[in-house]
């Protein structure tokens, strides 16, 4: 299992999208804003068009996107929420292929892994977030929010991962001894 980490301060992640939108780098933006709202592996984001997530014919956006996991050939249904679906109608007419994620050359592909890797990487070093933090820590940061913020039951967040156990889950989650701490110190029993 990868070390990388969840962004656990909200206020980091806020400054991480909004790094992008001061910079007009739209792509960039809706890259961490469906990253994080989706909790998709980077594979299955790159690889979205533009019809998955709009209907062309109807001239609207879809209340959810569907798919089938690269990893898992599982199918999924992802609700998208208001912040995304605000994020994609403002980059939707800047829009350049097929993908959401166009690399912007006459191949029509989406940008890679490593490019998004380095899309984000760049960022979080200038926002000066500390710890590991990759493509897959948008992931595990909706994870964790879930949890920590929501309190999404584990089962629940171990469904939407896909995961095969809650053991599983909760060493995503990055669930360490402060979070713990916490639970100890702020319980009220009587």
């Amino acid at each position: 299992m990868s070390a990388t980490e969840p962004i656990r301060d909200k206020k980091q992640l806020r400054e991480l999208a909004e790094y992008f939108l001061k910079k007009n780098q739209l792509r960039n933006h809706v890259l961490i804003i469906f990253g994080a709202y989706t909790a998709l592996r980077i594979s299955d984001l790159l690889s979205l068009t533009w019809e998955d997530v709009y209907d062309f014919k109807k001239k609207q956006f879809l209340k959810n996107v569907e798919l089938t996991e690269r990893k898992t050939g599982k199918h999924k249904i992802i609700a998208l929420h208001n912040r995304l679906l605000r994020a994609l109608k403002e980059f939707f007419p800047h829009r350049t292929g097929k993908y959401i994620f166009d690399n912007g050359r006459k191949n029509e592909k989406p940008i890679s892994r490593v490019q998004a890797w380095r899309i984000i990487t760049q960022a979080v070093k200038a926002i000066g977030i500390r710890g590991k933090v990759s493509c897959h820590s948008l992931r595990k940061t909706f994870g964790y929010h879930a949890w920590k913020f929501m309190h999404t039951p584990l089962p629940v967040i171990m469904e939407i991962f896909n995961h095969s156990s809650i053991q599983v889950t909760r060493r995503y989650l990055g669930i360490n001894q402060d979070d713990i701490n916490a639970v100890y110190l702020k319980i009220e029993l009587f």
